[in-house]
């Protein structure tokens, strides 16, 4: 075994992001609202950036460009601000820097007390307009438990059931696995006892351990073919779910017509007693773009950028690095100056990508604007990756989370995005015109003999798409299309 110690030289090369490209693809990933808190969370730290004052913007445009120490400052880069007196800002700026390390000057610059007053007024209209806080189903519970006639033990152990009641209202596993996490021995009796206890509680059916259960609380002495609906929710549950109605006939010796008459009785009961407790909150979405058809009949895309201010860097910290401060200050000006330089180039990099990237969207899909979802086409995210010049992954980033405003509604530009097959007459067909011409046929059908699987593949066959048998069965599941068996209307 032989064994030395040499030194190579070798070439190779490396991709390795900069802090720079990082930025700018979290950025492009963004959300409008998202953007809108970055650049909340910038202007509290960065001290050299501000968002521009709509009313004096005007004023500092018209101004003529300055020269300081023979630099000339860019207008978009300045502001005038005579109210504050800049000795005072550069005894604060140096008290800054101080605090702050010089290998960590990405992070830091204390709120100014206005910008304090107006966070503490936003944050008093947002808790102002704050929703109660629904009463939830073990709330509910919880108020009718004390009424019922029990000692403190079954009260404690009833507590404790309905704080194991899902949101459904059913009981979270078997009576026996919940008495043991309890801690405290309880008897089987006592266990039995309290769980019916609450199982009279409002709203009918709580407490169920499952479906049966939960159906059979609810029939009570005055409840319609009471008889008859215990005999099918006791035996014929499985059968009732596979529509097997004349399975049933055969089974319980009902007539067709009663079973289903009970059938009709049956759908009136509640499977899921604490749906009515869920809180549902709706989201608030906000398109990061809208298009138009304009004069010429060409649709365009503009952005919306209502809720993204304009950035740029405070004039009175150009003046201090002009002024040539001591080299510790200039530092930690300069770092945050190429800071906000970032980040204004990489927010104007993202409207200009996005921008570009909804137009090519737009370009393709225009007969869906036109007219409606059944005019969609196939496109791939690498088409439109081609006709803006950037790569897919760009793309992927630019419509992640994004919304278009558009005369039919708002559309996340994701949803114009799909594969397609190809017709019998040779054309592309996307998939979401495959699944409206699907979802057609069998809304046509005669539900007393639904289509099968096979028959639907002739029936789409005739309309122009060849699809094969899976593709059907696969699409009918995705959109929860019951089979042909299920649909059947006796």
């Amino acid at each position: 075994m032989h064994l030395n110690f040499s030194q190579q030289m070798k070439m190779s090369q490396q991709m390795k992001l900069a802090p720079r490209m990082i930025q700018s693809m979290e950025i492009l990933q963004m959300s409008v609202m998202a953007l809108q808190e970055k650049i909340d969370q910038e202007l509290e730290e960065n001290v050299v950036l501000e968002s521009v004052d709509p009313r004096q913007k005007e004023i500092h445009e018209s101004e003529a460009p300055e020269q300081l120490n023979g630099k000339e400052i860019d207008r978009q880069e300045i502001t005038v601000d005579s109210d504050h007196n800049n000795q005072a800002d550069f005894e604060r700026l140096l008290e800054m820097s101080a605090d702050w390390p010089e290998d960590n000057f990405t992070s830091g610059g204390k709120p100014s007390a206005n910008r304090i007053d107006e966070f503490s007024d936003r944050q008093h209209d947002l808790m102002g307009n704050l929703e109660a806080h629904p009463q939830s189903l073990q709330d509910y519970l919880l108020e009718q438990f004390p009424y019922l006639n029990c000692d403190s033990e079954e009260r404690e152990f009833g507590e404790f059931l309905i704080q194991n009641l899902d949101e459904q209202g059913r009981l979270q596993g078997t009576l026996a696995e919940i008495v043991q996490v309890y801690g405290k021995p309880v008897e089987r009796e006592l266990a039995e006892k309290v769980l019916s206890m609450i199982q009279k509680l409002d709203p009918p059916g709580v407490g169920a351990r499952n479906l049966q259960e939960c159906l059979l609380l609810q029939i009570g002495e005055e409840t319609p073919m009471r008889d008859i609906l215990i005999t099918l929710v006791t035996d014929h549950l499985e059968n009732i779910s596979q529509n097997r109605l004349p399975l049933i006939e055969r089974q319980t010796g009902y007539s067709l017509e009663t079973i289903k008459d009970a059938l009709e009785q049956l759908r009136t009961l509640e499977p899921f007693p604490g749906r009515r407790f869920i809180s549902h909150v709706s989201q608030n979405v906000t398109p990061d773009v809208k298009v138009e058809l304009g004069s010429d009949g060409q649709w365009t895309v503009q952005l919306i950028n209502d809720y993204t201010p304009e950035l740029r860097i405070s004039r009175k910290y150009m003046k201090m690095l002009a002024a040539n401060p001591d080299q510790k200050t200039k530092d930690y000006i300069r770092k945050k100056i190429e800071s906000a330089k970032w980040l204004i180039e990489s927010i104007e990099q993202r409207h200009n990508t996005l921008k570009k990237v909804a137009q090519a969207i737009v370009d393709h899909q225009s007969d869906f604007l036109e007219s409606g979802p059944e005019a969609i086409v196939p496109l791939k995210m690498q088409q439109v990756a081609d006709d803006v010049g950037v790569h897919v992954t760009t793309v992927s980033r630019a419509v992640d989370g994004k919304y278009m405003e558009t005369p039919r509604g708002i559309y996340p530009l994701r949803r114009f995005f799909g594969g397609g097959t190809t017709t019998a007459d040779g054309d592309e067909v996307a998939w979401q015109k495959i699944r409206l011409k699907l979802q057609e046929v069998i809304d046509a059908e005669d539900k007393s003999n639904p289509l099968s699987d096979d028959a639907l593949v002739k029936e789409m066959a005739n309309h122009g798409y060849t699809l094969a048998r899976r593709t059907i069965t696969k699409y009918r599941k995705a959109m929860n299309i019951p089979s042909s068996r299920q649909r059947k209307v006796y």
